[in-house]
């Protein structure tokens, strides 16, 4: 009977027509394997260990013989085991590879390896066994988890702020968009990239805004802050003051960064201060009154001081009929 490292020796030679294994080759095999921290593994197509390296005997705290005829990787929760069964369909089929991640209970309690598995197969590409090599991760997985951590804290600092968050390439395609702006607009990540001028209405305020965008864009230098006026996905209209700061790589900008300020209700009360401060000339007869100023913005719901344009209006009637 053949011993392991014959079968590791067949695996590795398996693409080269003519190998053969010598007592030599097999002895060299087997330094290499045995001298390697990493997890090498050998199994059958019915998942049951023909072969396992010194690293992964002693990172499950078991001896080969009690591993070997084992089934290898035992799913360790239902969620994990439809991935794997998913990828591992790969080594059926060119290039006959795959790589899957795997939970599994140790001594030193849950661990994560990485495993990345090839396929032994003969000349008809039937496959006859499955190498694989693995590492643990689990100090990466656990870096990435604070990393994620942290990144979410932070972002829920950037949240609480009046400022709102985005950037766009110099074509106008939105590249990120903060969660408040996509709830205000309606804006859907599934429904694919978009273009940020698809939100603006026809009010001729966004005219200038595009301008300066495009200026900063071509001349790669911060422009001064600007008033947009959007629609969102039901049609509500919702006006945003815009700070951009071009963002430039070997003299070309790249992108456009930006933050947005919700000024909705701003801009209603200095139109009706606006309103306000005319229909008080008007009414005290500094001059006449020809028609209401033009709101550079789309029309609102009424509000108090459109009470009182009414209230004045009534009052010129009744001085009329006098």
């Amino acid at each position: 009977m053949e011993s392991p490292f014959y079968f590791l020796g067949t695996a590795f030679s398996s693409n080269h027509e003519g190998a053969v294994i010598t007592t030599d080759t097999e002895n060299f095999y087997q330094d290499l394997v045995e001298s390697q921290r990493d997890f090498i593994v050998k199994f059958n197509l019915e998942g049951r260990l023909l072969f396992v390296n010194s690293a992964y005997c002693d990172f499950l705290g078991k001896s080969r013989e009690d591993l070997v005829g084992s089934v290898f990787m035992p799913a360790s929760a239902e969620r994990y085991s439809d991935v794997i069964a998913t990828q591992m369909t790969k080594l059926f089929r060119p290039p006959f590879y795959c790589t899957v991640e795997q939970w599994i209970q140790t001594p030193k309690g849950m661990r994560c390896i990485s495993w990345s598995a090839k396929s032994v197969i003969d000349n008809g590409d039937t496959v006859l066994s499955i190498v694989a090599t693995g590492r643990d991760i689990t100090a990466q997985k656990h870096e990435q988890k604070a990393i994620k951590k942290k990144d979410e804290e932070l972002m829920l600092v950037v949240e609480s702020g009046k400022q709102m968050f985005y950037s766009h390439t110099p074509d106008h395609v939105l590249t990120y968009v903060s969660p408040r702006i996509r709830s205000l607009l309606g804006y859907k990540p599934h429904l694919g990239k978009r273009l940020w001028t698809d939100f603006l209405t026809d009010n001729p305020i966004n005219a200038a805004g595009l301008e300066r965008t495009i200026r900063a864009i071509t001349s790669g230098k911060r422009e001064p802050p600007y008033r947009l006026e959007m629609k969102t996905c039901d049609g509500h209209i919702i006006r945003f003051e815009v700070n951009e700061i071009p963002v430039v790589k070997n003299n070309k900008t790249v992108a456009i960064a930006g933050s947005m300020v919700d000024v909705t209700e701003k801009i209603q009360v200095e139109e009706g201060l606006a309103e306000a401060e005319y229909l008080i000339k008007d009414f005290s007869g500094s001059k006449n009154r020809t028609g209401w100023p033009t709101r550079v913005s789309s029309p609102r719901a009424k509000g108090p001081l459109d009470y009182f344009r009414d209230l004045f209006s009534q009052k010129d009637e009744e001085n009329g009929d006098e």
